[in-house]
């Protein structure tokens, strides 16, 4: 399985709060961002697994969605979050 429970807890350790922090915008974005690059390298040697794609672009629409709430209520997390992500936005 490529996302351990020790990942997920390093995921949000290093962009939430701290490791229990699940809930807070930057550790859903960068938890996101991890599984959006596991399966874009899943679908680079598996070009016709249409429902990997079709969750792969459900990903990329909740995380987007969650960069635009965070952009409206405090920018600065935003700003932040993006370059620690290094997301081109």
């Amino acid at each position: 399985m490529y996302l351990t429970q020790d990942k997920k807890k390093e995921i949000f350790a290093n962009y939430g709060k701290d490791e229990t922090d699940t809930g807070s915008a930057e550790g859903q974005i960068a938890l996101f961002t991890h599984r959006i690059t596991h399966l874009t390298g899943h679908l680079k040697t598996n070009k016709k697994d249409v429902s990997t794609r079709r969750a792969l672009i459900k990903l990329v629409g909740k995380r987007r969605r969650l960069l635009d709430y965070l952009k409206s209520k405090d920018i600065e997390r935003y700003r932040a979050i993006i370059e620690k992500l290094k997301l081109r936005k």
